[in-house]
């Protein structure tokens, strides 16, 4: 028998007291991510306890153990319990009635198996006594993740049909937990059925492509991804890895974390109006969209002049994404934006009409100073007077 080892989250506060008001383990058991990154030594930050109970029947027992529920998905059977330990997702057993590969009609089960069987990987649909640790695995998940294998419960092409999202999971998943060449049978299928992304909102889209991009190192599924043709329906113009993987060295030299807008910026040729475009068709915010276009745009400066301009954070894009020394990007993370130590007002007391001449001058000497390298003192002083020696 497999047993969760210790971790924090199991003993965190109110988490006993939750359970105990779920009616323990006949009723109650941990799932999903919680255990398996328990067994593979990784920290846990979510936990999910799925339950017999209907859901009206969690939030009644919820209410009078006095933990605060939360209706976050009555249709899909899920109540959040916000315990003093954090939140916890309990979902009801469910079972699939209908599907069509975005949204999934079901109805509620007390049958673990079948539970477990609705979900999308074997590493998925791991479950646990919230009291011994003892885990259930019916699909061989336990074997799938001592090989460090990404594998879809059944038939893959079932699986993807119920949820087209799934395409893209399957390479997240195995950028983060796999290892080696992917599962060959999840990978005929999700290559067979690349075209059902265009079903999906960009919005699901652009949310698990960052999550993929936000692994470790996504070159080789980035690679396999592009091989096999599964970004053309959503994103044809990403076409080559090789940036992607200059760029994640180049994060791992200069000890920065790898950033997945910054990521997605080197599989996109650098044309800012296409930056904007791409940004646009996955339905970004308008402060990634502005990040990508500027990323596009392979500014050449030095790295405090660029955070000047553009921010720290677009910054240290510019520097990795070109060719600027690796250290350079771990300098902005303690830089602070200096201030021009005059206005407006200080050139108009020095003798220049008001009007839209003082904005243009001051830009000039702004612009001047930051090349300069944001002097101060006499330097500063020999640019302000010869500005205004031209202004007038």
């Amino acid at each position: 028998m497999v047993v969760l080892p210790e971790a924090g989250w199991r003993t965190r506060a109110g988490m006993a007291a939750l359970i105990a008001a779920l009616g323990g383990p006949d009723d109650a058991r941990f799932v999903g991510g919680a255990v398996r990154d328990s067994l593979l030594g990784l920290p846990v930050s979510d936990v999910d306890v799925a339950t017999r109970l209907r859901p009206d029947d969690v939030m009644a027992r919820l209410k009078a153990a006095g933990i605060k529920a939360v209706p976050t998905g009555l249709a899909h059977g899920t109540v959040t319990a916000v315990t003093d330990g954090g939140p916890v997702e309990v979902t009801t057993l469910r079972r699939d009635v209908s599907t069509d590969g975005r949204h999934a009609t079901v109805a509620f089960s007390d049958d673990w198996q079948e539970d477990a069987s609705r979900r999308d990987f074997t590493i998925n649909a791991l479950y646990a006594d919230p009291v011994t640790g003892a885990v259930f695995d019916w699909f061989g998940g336990l074997a799938d993740l001592d090989a460090r294998r990404v594998r879809f419960i059944g038939d893959p092409l079932t699986r993807i049909a119920e949820d087209h999202l799934r395409i893209l999971r399957f390479f997240r998943f195995h950028a983060r937990f796999g290892a080696g060449a992917p599962d060959a049978a999840a990978l005929a299928a999700c290559t067979a059925r690349a075209n059902d992304l265009m079903a999906l909102s960009r919005e699901r889209i652009a949310a698990e492509l960052l999550k993929l991009l936000a692994a470790d190192d996504p070159v080789p599924d980035v690679r396999v991804m592009i091989e096999q043709g599964i970004f053309v329906p959503v994103l044809p113009e990403i076409v080559d890895a090789a940036p992607l993987a200059v760029l994640v060295a180049r994060e791992a030299a200069a000890g920065v974390a790898g950033d997945p807008v910054r990521r997605l910026s080197a599989l996109i040729a650098p044309d800012p109006a296409l930056a904007r475009d791409i940004a646009a068709r996955l339905k970004l915010s308008n402060h990634v969209a502005k990040r990508l276009a500027t990323a596009a745009a392979r500014h050449d400066d030095r790295p405090d002049a660029l955070a000047y301009r553009y921010g720290p954070e677009s910054a240290v894009d510019l520097v990795l994404l070109g060719n600027g020394p690796e250290a350079e990007a771990r300098k902005l993370d303690a830089w602070q934006r200096p201030q021009l130590p005059l206005g407006g007002g200080t050139l108009i007391a020095r003798g220049l009409a008001p009007g839209p001449i003082v904005a243009r001058t001051l830009g000039r000497i702004e612009d001047r100073w930051v090349e300069a390298g944001f002097p101060d003192g006499r330097v500063l002083e020999a640019i302000v007077t010869e500005e205004l020696s031209r202004a007038r």
